[in-house]
């Protein structure tokens, strides 16, 4: 077993199973990304990320733990912005960073429209400046929230105020898109990304994977608006004893297999294609923050004793993750 790093926060981490909501990917997809990132790593940084890959797969899901569990009133805005209340027509209209953004449109506005783009250059700042100095907690606790927003950003309703299909006469499609979905086909899902590579524009990119994820939108739904037209009620969901859609226990409605299945080979890969952007994208970040920061040596923040002990596992699970699949995640399920 590889050593588990920060046990306080690990411990939080098993609470994530009280804490999933339609706001954000699912717990069995964060884990996967950011596990994935880890293993889409350059042999120059990939160790020292590998020794704490337990730590940064679960710290996925603390900035949802921080909004529902720990009632972070600051938090919520990070995870999304809803791009038709900005007018948003391209990148160049947006202002560069929060500061200015704040002055354009006022907190209050920015609080229910979201300032998710944002937030992820600011965290990339962050996480440059910790590489620079060689801050071993700050990095990876830095890394790991990047994750989770890089994710979000991956998730095409983050990008739109039709966040849960309601607006369109969908509720729960957000959670049935990006939980339910992956952890029923998401074992066949093909991951693997190549090593990562150096982002020469970083707000550019941004942007991009905003604009991308904003694309989607409207075949998501529309999409499944076609299904919903076609299949009684009771072929859409499984239903409880009094004849009613069960739900989980968080409240969301519960799709039919077999319905779900349909629009999952409807969807034409989105759900694994989005995954593995993500994955991607996420170890882009890292890689780009270490090289802007110097490439400093992360040889010498473990102990040898731990590095030794982990390479074993770390070749095995490269040679697994160069096959498509991401090992050693135990998620809890939602549905």
């Amino acid at each position: 077993m590889k050593k588990k790093a920060f046990v306080v926060l690990l411990i939080a981490c098993l609470f994530t199973i009280s804490t999933s909501h339609v706001w954000a990917w699912g717990v069995w997809a964060h884990n996967h990304i950011n596990k994935g990132a880890v293993l889409a790593l350059p042999k120059e940084m990939g160790m020292f990320f590998y020794n704490h890959s337990d730590f940064i797969t679960e710290e996925s899901t603390v900035p949802d733990i921080r909004k529902y569990t720990m009632g972070d009133k600051t938090e919520g805005r990070k995870h999304y912005i809803n791009l038709e209340q900005f007018n948003y027509t391209s990148r160049t209209m947006m202002p560069k960073n929060l500061h200015d953004t704040e002055i354009k449109y006022g907190k209050d506005s920015l609080d229910k429209w979201g300032i998710l783009p944002w937030v992820i250059q600011d965290m990339m700042a962050k996480l440059t400046d910790a590489f620079r100095n060689k801050k071993k907690t700050e990095i990876l606790l830095i890394a790991a929230d990047l994750g989770h927003y890089i994710a979000d950003a991956h998730m095409p309703l983050h990008t739109t105020v039709n966040h849960d299909g309601k607006l369109t006469g969908q509720p729960g499609m957000h959670a049935f898109w990006e939980s339910q979905l992956p952890e029923l086909f998401g074992k066949n899902y093909n991951l693997y990304t190549g090593d990562a590579i150096y982002l020469k524009d970083v707000e550019q990119t941004t942007w991009n994977m905003i604009d991308s994820s904003f694309y989607l939108v409207r075949p998501l739904l529309y999409t499944e608006s076609k299904m919903r037209k076609d299949n009684p009620e009771d072929k859409q969901y499984v239903m409880d004893a009094n004849g009613k859609p069960a739900k989980n226990k968080y409240g969301q409605p519960i799709h039919a297999f077999e319905y779900a299945h349909v629009y999952h080979e409807l969807l034409n890969g989105m759900v694994e294609k989005q995954m593995r952007t993500a994955i991607k994208l996420t170890a882009d970040y890292w890689y780009t923050a270490w090289v802007n920061a110097g490439k400093p040596d992360l040889t010498d923040m473990d102990p040898d004793y731990t590095t030794e002990r982990n390479k074993p596992f770390y070749k095995q699970d490269m040679k697994t993750w160069q096959k498509g699949k991401v090992k050693g995640c135990k998620s809890d399920k939602e549905f």
